[in-house]
């Protein structure tokens, strides 16, 4: 039996993928991709995973989990992904569309996921649509990029790889200083000895030991559902699960009467759900000089001295002469480095930086990549990157590993 055809389209944050896949399914002719107009396509994408929730939501039709007692809701992304894929070959589809298939999963889920998926590939035709050049199935015969609506055919693999293959990017300037610096009152600005947490009576924690440094740059590493966002928030004051823990904070043991807000004016934080925050007509210039008041969005009349620290911010970036532009407009990409500047702009003694580059593509995860090495490598800012990835030029000092066990995440530092 002769392996079928397997084809990419590499896409970008520009990229119309929403027409192409309504083309597809409903056979429209597409230049390249002829073979596929007479067959039978299904889609394995993040939006129909949502689509079949709502309908156990608000209909209680259940669908893909109609053979468990567990909502599709209460399931990992990784449970998800296998539920859609089930649901799907039972339908005996010619060919399946497979939208950035390895969002959201821990590195252990994404291998089994590619393992499967490069079953089904050897007996049936996939389509792939994807971002990031490490997701391309390995037996992929046909390379394409789309461009907002325009599709390009490559005319071998060589050249789509050597094409677009990643190019380093280097920010000229120097990161801006800070107008008022803020001193932590220790070296140590997280200390976590021997803490434990449990949910409802489930364990998700178990003596965790980690201490972060000023200047440190750290990559929180585990699997879904190993306690990551859990360790956060109780950094940020967010989580009442610090309390009682010998847990210290900028110097603080946690519970001693430290404020919340004074917590949060010594983080730096992001993470893309953010962006949904910032749904007005906010310049660029007033977005960046509004971290410097917490805001979301700028209620104040900025200084001169405000707008030239962030003047510089948005030159660095290669965005100054944007920066009367609304930040709604903005690439996701674009977006990402600007709420990075707001997030470092007062040089907080800790930034952290919660799966930001997640959706982005190749060129744009890379250039965020970049700055966060800079503002390692030229501030005392201490640094946690959080990511389902290891990006590709990413240059933490160490890993902060949490591995799932039955009594709960154990803890350990390892070297990248």
């Amino acid at each position: 039996m002769n392996q079928p055809k397997s084809y990419v389209i590499l896409t970008n944050n520009t990229s119309q993928t929403h027409s192409i896949i309504d083309r597809l399914l409903a056979n429209v002719p597409i230049s390249g991709l002829e073979q596929l107009e007479s067959l039978k396509g299904l889609l394995f994408s993040r939006s129909e995973i949502d689509r079949f929730m709502d309908e156990e939501e608000r209909h209680d039709i259940k669908i893909l989990t109609k053979e468990t007692q567990q909502s599709l809701k209460t399931m990992s992304s990784g449970e998800q992904k296998k539920a859609l894929l089930h649901h799907l070959l039972q339908q005996e589809p010619d060919f399946l569309i497979l939208v950035n298939p390895f969002d959201n999963l821990d590195v252990a889920t994404q291998a089994q996921l590619k393992e499967r998926l490069c079953d089904i590939a050897s007996s049936r035709i996939v389509v792939q649509l994807v971002s990031r050049l490490e997701d391309i199935l390995p037996m992929t015969t046909d390379f394409f990029k789309l461009d907002g609506e325009q599709l390009y055919p490559y005319e071998t693999a060589e050249v789509f790889w050597e094409a677009n293959a990643r190019k380093s990017t280097a920010f000229a300037d120097a990161i801006p200083p800070s107008l008022h610096p803020l001193e932590p009152t220790d070296s140590e600005l997280v200390r976590f000895e021997k803490v434990s947490v449990s949910f409802d009576g489930r364990q998700v924690l178990d003596r965790i030991d980690w201490t972060i440094k000023r200047g440190e740059f750290w990559q929180l590493i585990g699997p879904n559902g190993s306690g990551k966002s859990t360790l956060l928030s109780m950094i940020t004051g967010d989580s009442h699960k610090g309390y009682g823990q010998d847990l210290t904070l900028f110097g603080q043991k946690k519970g001693s009467g430290e404020s919340v807000w004074d917590l949060k004016k010594k983080i730096g934080y992001f993470t893309p759900a953010v962006t949904d925050k910032f749904q007005g007509y906010h310049s660029l210039e007033h977005m960046v000089i509004s971290g410097l008041h917490d805001s979301i969005g700028l209620y104040v009349i900025p200084t001169d001295t405000e707008k030239r620290l962030a003047h510089d911010w948005l030159r660095l970036l290669g965005l100054y002469d944007k920066r009367a532009n609304h930040f709604r407009d903005l690439s996701a990409g674009e977006k990402r480095l600007v709420m990075a500047a707001r997030a470092m702009i007062k040089h907080p003694p800790l930034l952290i930086l919660d799966e930001p580059t997640a959706g982005l593509d190749d060129s744009s995860a890379a250039l965020f990549v970049d700055l966060v090495n800079k503002i390692a490598t030229e501030s005392d800012t201490a640094i946690i990157f959080v990511s389902h990835r290891k990006e590709p030029g990413l240059h933490p000092q160490f890993n902060y590993i949490l591995n799932v066990r039955e009594t709960g995440s154990v803890g350990s530092v390892g070297l990248p």
